[in-house]
């Protein structure tokens, strides 16, 4: 089936036709992977349909920015009304957003000059790893592929090329039938998901690895730890060894695309009792709740289109 593309896109400060927001074959970026990005959800709430943490998305563009020395030529301001722009110019409510800033065409060295272009598209989007992952879970393996060792690579940008990482580990599950890939830090400890973040539950406390494991910190996994600890759960940041994923009681996995997705089974070893745990499933209802009214969104998350 033939990918279907919405119609409009934000592109360098104006709303054009998503066929004509084109790049130069030439574009720093597509050869050296200089671009920052976010990826956003809008969720349609009782008041209407909102961004979720648009602000602290947007914060984070601009820092992953700073650390690759580019300077948007957009205020913050202006690209948070770009993304709502782009959602209703397509008439959308629930939708995926995408901003994304990067080397165009300019000098052809590492270290060349070039423009910054600024790009925010946004489509529907359900269930990343799947129509039944939220429910039913999946099954992940431990990647042969490992992040990058810290002061080689910031992984705490999210720039476009530190996510050739990402391929890597999640065509590598995909190809032995797993449902997405895990990935170990140059020490051997737990690192992530080829995208997302990971949480490890014991005893109905939560686990999760901390930023020094090469992860990029991410928002929803901010969120999590938020919404666990308000509703009385435990959250611990530490190092975590491989093995402790078969033993933890729930693993599951984070990341706006993902949501909140259980794991079922890793390396063919079941996890708990093979479906979301009690406490997985308690965040999903905090998590969720916070766009069908039930969890109070008392940090101000909600952002109207």
């Amino acid at each position: 089936m033939a990918q279907q593309y919405p119609e409009w896109i934000w592109q360098n400060g104006a709303i054009t036709p998503w066929k004509d927001a084109t790049a130069h074959v030439m574009s720093h970026a597509l050869h050296y992977g200089s671009s920052v990005f976010e990826g956003i959800r809008s969720y349609v709430t009782p008041e209407g349909a909102a961004i979720f943490r648009l602000t602290d998305h947007l914060k984070r563009l601009y820092l992953s920015a700073k650390i690759y020395d580019m300077v948007l030529p957009y205020s913050q301001d202006e690209i948070a009304a770009a993304c709502r722009d782009v959602i209703r110019k397509n008439g959308f409510t629930a939708a995926y957003l995408r901003p994304v800033a990067y080397r165009g065409l300019g000098g052809f060295g590492l270290s060349a000059e070039t423009p910054i272009d600024v790009a925010v598209a946004s489509w529907p989007m359900g269930p990343y790893l799947g129509p039944e992952a939220l429910e039913v879970g999946i099954t992940a393996c431990v990647s042969s592929w490992q992040r990058f060792a810290p002061n080689t690579i910031p992984a705490g940008a999210k720039a476009g090329g530190n996510y050739l990482s990402g391929q890597l580990i999640a065509r590598e599950a995909r190809r032995l039938g797993f449902g997405e890939g895990i990935a170990l830090a140059a020490s051997g400890l737990l690192s992530e998901g080829a995208g997302e973040n990971l949480f490890l539950v014991f005893d109905g406390v939560l686990h999760t690895t901390p930023a020094s494991a090469s992860i990029l910190a991410g928002i929803t996994r901010d969120t999590l730890k938020v919404l666990a600890r308000e509703d009385g759960i435990e959250v611990v940041e530490r190092d975590i060894p491989r093995e402790y994923l078969y033993l933890a009681d729930e693993i599951l996995m984070c990341g706006t695309a993902a949501e909140i997705t259980p794991i079922r089974e890793v390396d063919g070893k079941q996890i708990g009792n093979g479906k979301a745990g009690r406490v997985t499933r308690r965040l999903q209802e905090l998590y969720f709740g916070l766009f069908n009214g039930k969890t109070q969104d008392k940090w101000g998350w909600l952002e109207p289109v």
